[in-house]
């Protein structure tokens, strides 16, 4: 009889997901995220020396988030409570306060109150925790996969500290593998799979920095293989077509697209092509990149290169002409040629201004002998009156003339750079603008 119960216990505890098997049972365990555990970091300090306190983990998938949280509490002797904000509200986080209440005056031990995805959580139900993390009753760690800045309330923020985790390295995700492969008692040691180094590489490279992943993958594999030797057919099968990190609307949508656009502004072709390439692999839509593309060469091109501009919109529509893989080289041929071009602001940078000028000065009259006059009372009133044409002017220049309200005669707002076309437009305001004194002085 209790070798029956001993043999149901182990199957029960086989049949659940591999990763969740594998969870480290030690700090020492742990794999990967030395800026935070390693010997001497605040975090590792803080967990040595058992002085918990309220934190939120901030870091992509599978990174280790809520075995860290398990691991604390475990070693703080604290009781475990969980919560994810995707499936609770209001009621469960008030049954979750009831349960730490009792536990604190029955037991007289911690609480820690595990909460993952705790972005996911609105104002007020973030507001519900603020007066028992004050008082004590529970020791609050989030778990979130969201710039906490942007997703948290600073109330919250403010009462735990941050800690970011970071994808896990290629040679951390083997490590888990291997462990994963070794393990008799949790993993699939007493199965005595074989699987070569390389393909423990593959798995870890189609991972991309998520232990869970990792796990889940060599647990598929581990199923379709017909022997103890996995073969790299069954391999290659699982991890083929597997989809990058993208997180589109997250902060690596943002950050990712960020990198493109500093490469092409830093004339990085080789960095700007690789993000590109990057953001394709992750599922991004080629037109919004496309879009992207565009701003760039008004941005950071501008007249230094006018044909940029002409390009990038071209690549455009190719993509929304021909789709894919046609439009993406063309936008990929824009991207190369904007990271090539010589860079001016310029245009950017006065744009900007004039917006500035524009708002704080409100609503200046026109010039009158700037207005238009289709009217013949209209032309009573003086518009249009004493108006220069230029065509009919030497060099097609009215020298002298203004075309800004009188209160802002002398802006200066365009300043060309000394790179690419901008030099000659240069040289030709500068001109312009002697034959302005010039004519200031008759």
């Amino acid at each position: 009889m209790v070798d029956d119960l001993f043999t149901a216990t182990k199957l029960k505890s086989l049949m659940r997901p591999l990763a969740d098997r594998m969870r480290p049972q030690s700090l020492a365990d742990f794999c990967g995220q030395q800026q935070v555990v390693a010997v001497g970091k605040p975090l590792y300090e803080a967990i040595e020396t058992d002085h918990l306190h309220s934190m939120i983990f901030w870091g992509p998938p599978g990174t280790g988030k809520t075995t860290l949280a398990r691991l604390i509490a475990h070693r703080s002797d604290a009781y475990f409570l969980s919560l994810s904000a995707v499936l609770a509200g209001v009621k469960d986080i008030r049954q979750a306060v009831e349960q730490a209440k009792i536990i604190r005056q029955g037991e007289n031990r911690p609480t820690l109150l595990f909460i993952d995805e705790v972005h996911r959580f609105n104002k007020a139900q973030q507001d519900a925790f603020l007066p028992h993390v004050e008082d004590g009753t529970f020791v609050f760690i989030g778990a979130t996969t969201e710039n906490p800045s942007f997703e948290l309330n600073n109330a919250l923020l403010s009462r735990a500290r941050v800690y970011v985790l970071k994808s896990l390295k290629a040679e951390d995700l083997e490590q888990i593998l291997k462990n994963a492969l070794t393990d008799k008692e949790r993993g699939l040691g007493a199965q005595g799979f074989q699987l070569e180094p390389d393909l423990q590489q593959l798995i870890a490279e189609a991972a991309d920095g998520d232990a869970r992943r990792a796990l889940n993958l060599l647990e598929i594999i581990a199923d379709l293989s017909d022997g103890k030797v996995i073969s790299r057919e069954v391999v290659e099968e699982v991890v083929t077509g597997g989809v990058r990190r993208f997180d589109k609307g997250g902060d690596a949508f943002y950050d990712q697209i960020s990198a493109m656009h500093k490469s092409v502004r830093g004339s990085a072709p080789d960095a700007a092509l690789y993000w590109f390439a990057r953001m394709l692999d992750g599922g991004c839509d080629p037109l919004y990149i496309a879009r992207r593309v565009v701003r760039m060469a008004s941005e950071d091109i501008g007249n230094a290169d006018p044909r940029a501009l002409a390009l990038s919109l071209n690549a455009w529509e190719t993509q929304e002409r021909l789709g894919t893989p046609e439009g993406e080289l063309a936008i990929a041929q824009a991207v190369v040629y904007l990271a090539c071009a010589p860079k001016s602001n310029a245009v950017y940078s006065a744009f900007k201004k004039a917006m500035v000028v524009a708002k704080r000065s409100g609503s200046l009259e026109i010039p009158i002998h700037l207005r238009n006059a289709p009217t013949k009372l209209m032309e009573d009133l003086g518009h249009g009156k004493a108006y220069r044409y230029a065509h009919d002017e030497p060099e097609a220049y009215a020298a002298g003339e203004c075309y800004l309200p009188k209160e802002l005669e002398g802006l200066s707002l365009y300043e060309p750079v000394d790179r690419g076309l901008e030099i000659k437009i240069a040289k030709k305001l500068e001109h312009l603008h002697a034959l302005d004194q010039a004519a200031k002085k008759d």
